[in-house]
């Protein structure tokens, strides 16, 4: 998708009634374009979710205040029940509103699908059914937990955060938008000599951002089928193996004293000392500090 359209902080101007402020964070992984969007006000409200040309999904992550509810017309009542987590599918060509009858905090993420893109990026074809048929309020735990995930992930700087949220854009298509498929009574792992192809191009690109897309372009396979098959092989994903291993190799460089954490952190290609800290005693339990002192005495 073009990260040059419009958010709904652009294009909802002036603010609709009793809404106060609108905040929109956008990142773009697999093309797929990830708007993080809060809303700030308070009594009933009604705004319009843009997006109207774009195939798109919206879930609801937070609400403060009344229930709310997409809406085909202003005016007129969603004719599904409440449900907590829901979503919002929308076919391009559908207009949608938010509604709610007392909100004070509404936090929403959309995702907009560039469908002939994302065919060509992740390699399978869309669902035509899927694509072009629209879903209002309805439930999907895996899915809402994918796009929770995916929302956390939005203002994450970490280089492993581009295969993170490429895997989940991917797991988000294949449970959405693929046609369905029986599953496999067992995964098939890669064949060895693509496992460590893999593993090698991995290794050699630990300090920088590295794309689904180029790790399945090296099996042959599709970002789905590889991601499935590196994880039935290793028993991580992608990101968490190239995570680990930048790990391990900020350990070896800990163990020489004269390496500062900024340098180790470049090193590795961590976005800085307090983000390598983070992830670092989020994997080993413990700062990078604390560590380097009990191994060096």
């Amino acid at each position: 998708m073009d990260p040059k359209v419009q958010s709904r902080a652009d294009r909802v101007k002036p603010l609709p009634h009793n809404v106060t402020r609108i905040s929109v964070s956008r990142r773009i992984w697999n093309g797929v374009c990830v708007d993080i969007t809060e809303f700030w006000g308070k009594g009933e409200g009604c705004t319009y979710l843009c997006f109207e040309n774009q195939v798109r999904l919206t879930g609801l992550l937070e609400e403060v205040g009344g229930h709310c509810e997409p809406r085909l017309q202003p005016s007129k009542r969603c004719p599904i029940d409440y449900t907590p987590r829901h979503m919002h599918f929308a076919p391009a060509g559908m207009s949608i509103w938010g509604y709610s009858p007392d909100f004070r905090y509404v936090k929403d993420a959309t995702l907009v699908f560039d469908v002939r893109a994302l065919e060509e990026r992740i390699g399978e074809r869309l669902s035509t059914e899927a694509v072009s048929t629209p879903r209002l309020r309805f439930s999907d735990d895996r899915l809402w937990t994918l796009l929770k995930l995916l929302s956390e992930a939005a203002h994450e700087a970490d280089p492993s955060t581009e295969l993170y949220g490429d895997g989940l854009t991917a797991a988000i298509v294949a449970r959405l938008l693929l046609p369905r498929q029986p599953s496999p009574a067992r995964r098939a792992c890669l064949p060895p000599w693509q496992l460590r192809r893999v593993e090698e191009y991995l290794e050699a690109h630990l300090s920088r951002p590295v794309a689904l897309a180029e790790l399945a372009a090296l099996t042959g396979m599709s970002q789905g089928h590889f991601a499935r098959a590196f994880k039935a092989s290793t028993g991580m994903a992608p990101y968490r193996w190239q995570l680990e291993r930048r790990i391990g190799r900020a350990q070896a460089l800990l163990l020489d004293a004269r390496s500062s954490l900024e340098d180790v952190a470049a090193a590795t290609g961590f976005a800085d000392a307090a983000h390598f800290g983070r992830m670092f005693r989020r994997l080993v339990g413990a700062t990078p500090g604390a560590w380097r002192r009990e191994r060096l005495g």
